[in-house]
């Protein structure tokens, strides 16, 4: 079998692209992809639940241009909010895993 060193693991890659982990940089990134992976998880539990964002915002108290802020990845959330939006606005329930 030929060894192939032009292939790079997607952890090289975000190497060479935001630093080792545990750097600024890196961080930045990842803090910014999980808050993305968030807005992904509300945007398709309130999909699925056949809300539109207004309806989720006024169920949850927050604002529709708070929750397209939250679905697209460009807002940080607080846990008290994350938790009004998801329990009380889709009824679902969160776990909290820490790794």
């Amino acid at each position: 079998m030929e060894n192939n060193n032009s292939i790079t693991t997607f952890e090289q890659h975000l190497e060479k692209r935001y630093g080792e982990s545990g750097t600024e940089k890196r961080m930045v990134f990842e803090a910014k992809a999980k808050a993305f992976a968030i807005g992904e998880l509300i945007k398709e539990e309130r999909r699925l639940a056949k809300m539109t964002q207004e309806q989720l915002a006024e169920k949850s108290g927050t604002k529709k241009s708070f929750i397209s802020r939250i679905e697209n990845g460009k807002s940080d959330i607080q846990l008290s909010t994350l938790y009004r939006i998801l329990e009380i606005g889709l009824g679902k329930r969160i776990s909290l895993t820490i790794k």
